[in-house]
């Protein structure tokens, strides 16, 4: 099987979400996914331990003019999944196995800052709680995602 992706297609991609250059290696031949650009999520951190990202409100609304409770997950999910990858090591990669968010407080504007700590990483499991907060640092929701470490396939 011949895979159509070429090493550092995706450097513009990665550089213009703020992925740092030590990761482009890792990234370079999937990018970061067309979900996540099209949501304009940036990343500001990144590590197996904490990662700390922003999405605009703007365009990733629903139809009552908050933010969609389904663009938090996406920001969450983002957070946890690169977090675990990374966790795993080369070779390996993290498969989502569970997702859970609770919706505290809504937001209609401005960015939204997503933290994402890790609860436990382990060899086959990473748990990351992510805290998704406003401007002015007020929780708007909190989710947590497991994900599974697998060996890449052969």
């Amino acid at each position: 099987m011949t895979d159509n992706f070429t090493p550092g297609a995706f450097t513009e991609e990665l550089a213009a979400a703020g992925i740092p250059d030590h990761l482009h290696d890792w990234l370079g031949r999937f990018g970061i996914g067309a979900l996540v650009v099209k949501m304009g999520i940036r990343f500001l951190e990144m590590s197996p331990e904490r990662s700390v990202a922003t999405m605009p409100v703007e365009g990733n609304t629903q139809v009552a003019g908050i933010l969609h409770g389904g663009a938090h997950v996406v920001l969450a999910e983002t957070l946890g999944s690169f977090s675990a990858g990374m966790h795993a090591g080369p070779g390996r990669h993290a498969v989502g196995i569970e997702v859970n968010a609770t919706h505290h407080r809504s937001i209609t504007g401005g960015l939204v800052t997503g933290t994402c700590t890790a609860v436990h990483l382990g060899r086959t499991l990473a748990t990351h709680e992510i805290v998704m907060t406003d401007d002015q640092g007020r929780r708007l929701s909190t989710a947590r995602i497991t994900n599974m470490l697998r060996d890449d396939a052969r």
